[in-house]
């Protein structure tokens, strides 16, 4: 399996830390106080993109990691606005690093793949950044698995690889279950899932109370994504499970994510330090296969990829 580590050597922490909030949900002093959370938490990974919140994710992260930046793994993403040409990653890449102040990002994502740009121009323009110091590793994000592998073969071309995916995946969102972990697992693909928490739906909020706030009552996007009632269903039964135990259902959901042999570091993600506790409270609490096995029970299972369900 692909390692990730910091440009000093030091490996990733089990969690990344997701700042798509950063500078919109949370402002610049919840940011520092849930990125010094992080830190104190042993967390030396964060993700972002150039499309965040207009930049100011990334500016706020720069300033934030600027002091231990090779001490830190910083992530961003190009190419989910214009396309995935040369010169429009060329672009991206630039802003990013600039809003980071930092020479290199330590995983650069393909945001989304592109059926409009050739993938030799898209990973001949990323080798370029890797032999430029700019990027240390390559990852796409939101990809199928065949086009994982489509891509991998153009970049062995190109004479880089692909080192992490970044899929969504949760206990209802199980897609990724199919083809994309046993792919990573086979060609030592390193996985770093997003959206754990399916929203907000498995933190239980949505159960307790009607007229709770957050991406599913605000986004019409994620309110679609989590509409159907068996997710709601399993995000009920994952809340009664934590009550039981005593825990918040927020852990269990991101335990169960991180307990997957494939997956290298869930995402988490907050807009306070209080939002973050029972995500990061999942660090210290590893899943038996009982446990496992228990919760992964409360949602269907995706269908395996072949139609020949009677062998499954």
């Amino acid at each position: 399996m692909t390692k990730i580590t910091a440009a000093d050597g030091t490996p990733a922490a089990p969690f990344c830390f997701g700042t798509m909030q950063f500078g919109a949900g949370s402002t610049e002093s919840q940011s520092q106080q849930v990125f010094e959370a992080c830190r104190a938490a042993g967390i030396n990974f964060f993700d972002s993109a150039w499309v965040y919140t207009n930049g100011a994710s990334e500016t706020i992260l720069g300033e934030l990691a600027k002091s231990e930046r090779e001490k830190l793994i910083l992530t961003s993403k190009g190419g989910y606005t214009g396309s995935a040409s040369r010169e429009n990653l060329t672009a991206q890449l630039d802003e990013s690093l600039t809003r980071l102040q930092t020479d290199y990002i330590d995983i650069y994502f393909m945001h989304r793949f592109d059926d409009d740009v050739p993938l030799q121009e898209t990973f001949d323009a990323l080798t370029s950044f890797q032999q430029a110091g700019k990027i240390r590793q390559i990852g796409v994000s939101n990809y199928a698995a065949w086009q994982v592998m489509k891509a991998q073969g153009v970049a062995a071309q190109s004479g880089t690889r692909i080192d992490v995916i970044q899929p969504m995946y949760s206990l209802v969102k199980r897609q990724a279950e199919v083809e994309l972990f046993p792919m990573c697992l086979s060609e030592g693909i390193a996985v770093t899932p997003y959206s754990p928490l399916g929203g907000g739906l498995l933190t239980g909020k949505y159960n307790r109370a009607e007229q709770a706030t957050g991406r599913l009552s605000t986004d019409d996007r994620y309110a679609a994504r989590y509409a159907p009632a068996q997710m709601h269903e399993t995000a009920g039964a994952l809340a009664q499970m934590a009550a039981d135990q005593g825990v918040d259902p927020a852990t269990l959901a991101v335990a169960f994510v991180a307990a997957n042999p494939a997956v290298t570091a869930p995402i988490i993600s907050a807009r306070t330090v209080e939002q973050l506790r029972p995500s990061l409270a999942a660090l210290t609490l590893p899943l038996s296969s009982e446990a496992y096995s228990t919760i992964s029970a409360l949602s269907p299972k995706p269908a395996p990829a072949t139609d020949r369900l009677e062998e499954g």
